[in-house]
């Protein structure tokens, strides 16, 4: 058995290297920064015959420990197990993702995100939505103020039952003619990413929806195997065999995607090599028909 679970070890996965005496704003950015650079948001378990667990201590071993990312449910798990473990003043949230070709909310909350209060102020920390959808630094809670990051503008907006959070980005160049219909693209703008309430969630409460999004077969995640790393310059993905390297270029308006496909062969090189991402069991790529947009 593998020691506690501990602050310094996650540390040094993320490579933070600064005092956490302050409990403030620029801490919390900083280290919601480096988790997103280098724990990848992933579903490989799924493809490895592997079961995904919402077990702290078995999160903590695989994401911390053993050179492996995760999906929401263990990624936000983790990254809130680290804040409550600092002192920050954090609360589990639920939110329920929109699905562009449905129109609407799924139906129950799939993915679990962070509370924290600052200075009385509140913020919306999420390290594990991935491509780009990943929010860099945290957001404050505010209605309909626009908040500049790297993948664009987002907003959260408060609609008196829920609070909704959308993303303006930018419209992708991509220089491989054979993937200029990718159905991996979104030409649309303005995209809403989910909704959520401020009721606090305990962890049992995404037990089923964590059995559910590994057994369900139209579950996207049993249909698709997904790795996305963010990097200084943009984003790294590997869904199904099709690798992409994004980069930001706001100054022109575009973000660039660099695709192409790859072999079996190459995958568990690829992994290692740009998502730091050691396989245990043998991965069987998949890349069936489901909405997805990187």
């Amino acid at each position: 058995m593998k020691g506690k679970m501990n602050l310094d070890e996650y540390f040094k996965r993320i490579g933070f290297h600064g005092s956490y005496d302050k409990l403030d704003l620029a801490t919390l950015k900083l280290i919601h920064r480096q988790h997103v650079m280098s724990i990848p948001f992933e579903n490989l378990s799924i493809h490895c015959g592997e079961k995904i667990t919402m077990d702290l201590e078995v999160i903590f071993n695989k994401m911390v420990r053993s050179s492996r990312g995760g999906w929401c449910l263990e990624n936000n798990s983790l990254f809130g197990w680290v804040l409550r473990q600092m002192g920050y003043d954090t609360t589990t949230l639920g939110s329920r993702v929109f699905s562009p070709t449905g129109g609407e909310y799924h139906s129950e909350e799939t993915h679990l995100i962070n509370k924290v209060i600052i200075d009385g102020k509140a913020y919306i920390a999420d390290v594990s939505f991935g491509v780009s959808l990943q929010l860099w630094e945290p957001l404050e809670l505010i209605s309909g103020k626009e908040q500049s990051q790297a993948a664009g503008v987002f907003r959260l907006i408060d609609k008196g039952d829920m609070w909704m959070l959308e993303k303006t980005g930018r419209k992708p160049e991509v220089p491989n003619p054979e993937f200029a219909k990718s159905s991996l693209l979104d030409k649309k703008q303005t995209q809403v990413i989910y909704s959520f309430t401020l009721e606090p969630r305990e962890p049992y409460h995404f037990s089923q929806v964590n059995h559910d999004l590994q057994s369900d077969p139209t579950s996207l995640f049993i249909n698709k195997s997904i790795c996305s790393l963010q990097t200084p310059t943009g984003f790294r993905a590997l869904v199904g065999w099709t690798y992409s390297e994004v980069t930001f270029k706001p100054e022109e308006g575009v973000d660039v995607y660099d695709m192409r496909n790859v072999t079996d062969d190459a995958l568990e090189e690829i992994l290692r090599e740009k998502f730091n991402v050691k396989l245990q069991n043998k991965l069987k790529a998949v890349n069936k028909k489901a909405c997805y947009t990187l």
